[in-house]
């Protein structure tokens, strides 16, 4: 699950900084739980329980998108297929809201179907100050919806060295979407690059590129990938391309 700190002027937002992790607490005191929803069929629904830690209410504003990986870039595209309910709501002081989290579409689920719930917290303007800066946030939260027949991920690796750093690719043959963190790249039994954390996610029957900056020297050989994922930890041992 992503959250994102969304910086707005007294009438309108102008920057996103967004930030992800495994445990969330924000400015605001609000929190999710839990971070991401697997459903199986023929389960169609599920929730969200949204908690306020601070005193006083706070506005949120919900949307749904199908989320989708198109040449190794991702999408979120509207969707009337899933539906988040209510669609806008105040979470009391301290207490809890909880979000229904339900499948509309009467076509049937075929693999994995993939979304992202945007929860933005809606800035309360009698508190904005003039010439001062505040913070709202954004939460993102991936919901899978999958069949008993959908295939757990197959994954594959290259890399790449380009101008720009190191470029992991995964490719993923299975239907089910992996999620990868703490992502580590070794030559020579020695670490050249790493990213601590949510990596971020392959999709089944997709790719994605993770960039990994700069290396010292070009890489020659094989290097090897190690990372952790959600069906499992990843050591796999690959040629460098150039």
């Amino acid at each position: 699950m992503l959250r994102y700190k969304l910086p707005f002027f007294s009438l309108i937002s102008v920057v996103c900084l967004w930030l992800s992790m495994s445990t969330w607490a924000a400015a605001s005191s609000l929190t999710v739980m839990p971070i991401k929803l697997d459903i199986s069929s023929p389960q169609v629904a599920s929730k969200l329980t949204l908690t306020n830690g601070d005193d006083e209410p706070v506005n949120i504003q919900v949307r749904v998108f199908r989320w989708s990986t198109v040449n190794g870039v991702e999408k979120l595209d509207p969707t009337p297929d899933v539906v988040a309910s209510p669609p806008a709501a105040k979470v009391p002081a301290g207490g809890q809201y909880v979000l229904r989290v339900v499948r509309v579409s009467k076509a049937p689920v075929i693999g994995e179907e993939r979304y992202r719930i945007l929860i933005d917290e809606i800035p309360d303007p009698r508190k904005a100050k003039a010439g001062t800066v505040g913070f709202s946030l954004r939460f993102s939260v991936p919901v899978f919806f999958h069949n008993k027949d959908a295939l757990d991920a197959k994954l594959s690796w290259s890399v790449k060295q380009t101008l720009r750093g190191l470029v992991v690719t995964g490719s993923n043959a299975g239907d089910i979407t992996a999620r990868i963190s703490d992502l580590k790249i070794l030559s020579g039994g020695r670490v050249v690059a790493s990213k601590s954390g949510l990596v971020g996610y392959v999709q089944g029957g997709s790719t994605a590129d993770f960039a990994l900056g700069l290396v010292k020297g070009p890489l020659q050989g094989n290097v090897q990938i190690r990372a952790q994922s959600d069906r499992g930890a990843i050591d796999a041992t690959v040629p460098i391309r150039n």
